[in-house]
């Protein structure tokens, strides 16, 4: 049976786009917001400004003081929170259906009128945190910058997804009030941004509520940096390798894939899964099971929309195995499949994670949210959440061969190896 969460649409006059879905199961509403912007909007020698602006965003704005926002909704039972990703930045809270408008009034407050309270003080209070989150998440963590090396190894020097969305501590360091408030301009603008209101809110009264509070704010209009050229698979292999002090070796073997939402990145997406992201896949069964060489194997296939997406597998290695002869079997699995394709059971268990992962995400209000929201940012077309198992089902078995064939190749990955650090005893 078709999906059919409703979805209605308004454009305001200055050009921010409005999603309402109602959901009365519930009386609370999520608001979320998609900003067209991410770590790949940078230029060189600004990187990390996208991530640093999640965080100024909580800082205060003309009229909400410096960590009012989340105590006012939290205050009121709200929850909330911001990500930053590739190609957006997302704010978003889950709210008791009266605190609806003072949600809308905070937003639209520091979504206006941020520049007010970005001054040198929170600016270097924040580069501070943003620099203590690198250090927690990235630099003291086992295997903490491996991403981080599978991007710039994947995508050459000066592309935009070649750089995470942490960015760069010296850039950060470097950047001035000016920096920001110029990067602010460009970027937070309603006509680069998506607001979608999902729960118990009808649809002209969640247009009128986001018209009051939104409706003031000028458009900027600043120019902004349009679509790079596609990218096809590598054309040789990449290497990167580290030795350090890990649980154990680990291999990432990443590749680049088709730009989002087509039929042969769903395509690419499937293989991926039948390959190393179940259970029961093939390099699960070999490695894990049988050969017994691995500790795990999980893949990973991530839509982006500048012309090219990403896809990696991971492979932990066994203590008493050789990670080259893991890698071995890595490649020959990937060959085979290039020929074979999936199986008729490979296939069925694909598509049924994928419609059990799709149908659990719709289940809750503030994932849906998410998801009209980035359809609507980046796709133009918010409903297209009720159709996206429809297109996912249409894939073939002979697409999802050709997919491997041309995007999973041996010769098209780029490998960051993780060696563990072997102890050794000191000579008298």
């Amino acid at each position: 049976m078709p999906l059919d969460y409703p979805v209605h649409e308004r454009t305001l006059p200055n050009g921010l786009r409005v999603v309402v879905s109602p959901d009365p199961s519930v009386p609370n509403v999520t608001v979320n917001i998609w900003v067209g912007v991410g770590s790949r909007h940078e230029s060189a020698g600004r990187t990390g400004f996208a991530h640093l602006f999640e965080h100024l965003m909580f800082q205060g704005s003309r009229n909400v003081a410096s960590g009012e926002h989340f105590e006012a909704l939290m205050a009121q039972g709200g929850r909330l929170n911001a990500t930053t990703w590739f190609d957006r930045t997302n704010y978003f809270e889950t709210v008791p259906k009266g605190a609806l408008e003072l949600a809308l009034w905070l937003e639209a407050d520091r979504h206006g009128h941020l520049l007010h309270a970005v001054n040198q003080e929170n600016l270097d209070n924040q580069r501070d945190v943003v620099k203590e989150e690198k250090r927690q998440r990235y630099d003291n963590q086992p295997y903490g910058n491996a991403l981080i090396d599978v991007y710039a190894a994947v995508f050459p020097e000066g592309h935009p997804y070649h750089h995470s969305t942490i960015g760069s501590m010296e850039d950060l360091d470097a950047a001035s009030v000016e920096d920001v408030h110029a990067f602010f301009q460009r970027h937070y603008a309603p006509d680069n941004t998506v607001l979608t209101l999902c729960g118990d809110v009808a649809p002209e009264d969640g247009f009128a509520l986001v018209e009051r509070y939104f409706g003031p704010i000028a458009p900027r209009l600043e120019p902004r940096r349009g679509p790079v050229d596609a990218l096809g698979p590598l054309t040789e292999p990449v290497r990167v390798e580290r030795r350090e002090d890990v649980p154990n070796d680990r291999l990432h073997v990443a590749f680049r894939l088709p730009v989002d939402e087509t039929e042969e990145f769903a395509a690419a997406g499937l293989a991926l899964d039948a390959l190393g992201g179940l259970a029961s896949s093939r390099l699960v069964r070999r490695l894990v099971r049988q050969e017994q060489t691995a500790l795990g194997v999980h893949a990973t296939s991530w839509g982006f929309v500048d012309g090219v997406s990403l896809g990696f597998l991971v492979a932990d290695i066994a203590n008493d195995a050789d990670a080259d002869e893991v890698e071995r079997v890595l490649l020959e699995e990937l060959e085979r499949f290039a020929v074979e394709g999936p199986t008729e059971a490979e296939m069925d268990a694909a598509l049924a994670q994928a419609e059990r992962s799709w149908l659990s995400m719709l289940a809750s209000q503030e994932e849906r949210a998410d998801a009209m929201s980035h359809y609507a940012l980046l796709h133009g077309d918010p409903s297209l959440v009720n159709t996206h198992l429809d297109r996912l089902r249409a894939v073939t078995p002979e697409q999802v061969r050709l997919a491997a064939a041309t995007w999973l190749r041996p010769e098209s990955r780029a490998v960051v190896a993780y060696r563990a650090e072997v102890e050794t005893e000191e000579v008298a």
